[in-house]
């Protein structure tokens, strides 16, 4: 136990720095993780480990968190933060309730809602008590996000980064800003044969010709002379007439039979 103490007071000191060397810090998570395994203070079924033990654990796995996300390790977060549950859950009698779990928590409701993972999303959300969910900053926010999606309020996403709870949240904002220009744009596909590009523009919230432009090539939309993107040929397409006689004949024989049945 020593050796980890002295490596996460190592990792702990360097955190409190204005700007950490994240370098360093990934080292020391990295001897810290193999220690901890080698003498099974992580969650692995063993309840004979001290309180002390596992608070430096969760200590450690939160800043795993953080790291995480300033080195832009989305696979590496996804891991701390399925560790810390357990913590967070099922050892939460024995050594009290973290200060950031709800930051953390809050964190990965983010990091599902920005890959479009909704029902994961609402199976974590299941786990919080009803309260948090109401009064808790950290987990309304994204609560907040997620309706505002459901509810095609796009553009309260775009300025959602002002309204943060904290700074470390930005990077996955970023990606859900991403996400849901994607969203928008396949809606733009399916409901314009072609769009000016000042109408794209405004509608996607990009500010320069330059950026939509970028973001049009990504997804292959073509840019004719007259400045429209073109999602379909601009030549007339005939479509089939509805079968109106063949609809409505099968309407009255849907009737007819839902008579008999009454």
């Amino acid at each position: 136990m020593d050796n980890v103490t002295t490596l996460s007071n190592n990792l702990l000191q360097e955190w409190k720095k204005g700007s950490p060397n994240l370098k360093k810090c990934g080292d020391l998570l990295e001897k810290i993780k193999v220690a901890l395994v080698q003498k099974s203070f992580l969650p692995v079924g063993n309840v004979s480990v001290s309180v002390q033990e596992l608070k430096v654990a969760r200590d450690v796995l939160e800043i795993g968190v953080e790291y995480s996300i300033m080195v832009k390790d989305v696979l590496s977060f996804e891991r701390y933060v399925s560790q810390l549950k357990s913590y967070y859950y099922d050892y939460k009698k024995l050594i009290g309730e973290s200060t950031n779990k709800y930051k953390i928590l809050g964190m990965n409701l983010l990091f599902l809602l920005s890959q479009n993972r909704v029902a994961d999303f609402h199976t974590e959300l299941e786990l919080l008590p009803a309260e948090i969910i109401q009064t808790n900053v950290f987990i309304r926010y994204p609560l907040a996000l997620e309706q505002y999606i459901m509810e095609g309020r796009y553009n309260k996403i775009f300025v959602a980064k002002a309204n943060s709870p904290a700074e470390i949240y930005n990077f996955f904002i970023d990606t859900l800003v991403e996400t849901v220009k994607e969203e928008i744009a396949a809606c733009l596909e399916k409901s314009y044969e072609k769009i000016s590009l000042s109408d794209a523009a405004k509608r996607l919230n990009m500010r320069s010709k330059a950026e939509l432009e970028h973001f049009g090539k990504k997804r292959n939309w073509v840019l004719n002379s007259q400045g429209y993107y073109v999602f379909l040929s601009e030549t007339v397409k005939y479509k089939e007439p509805l079968p109106s006689i063949d609809l409505a004949e099968q309407a009255i024989f849907y009737a007819r039979e839902l008579e008999m049945i009454v």
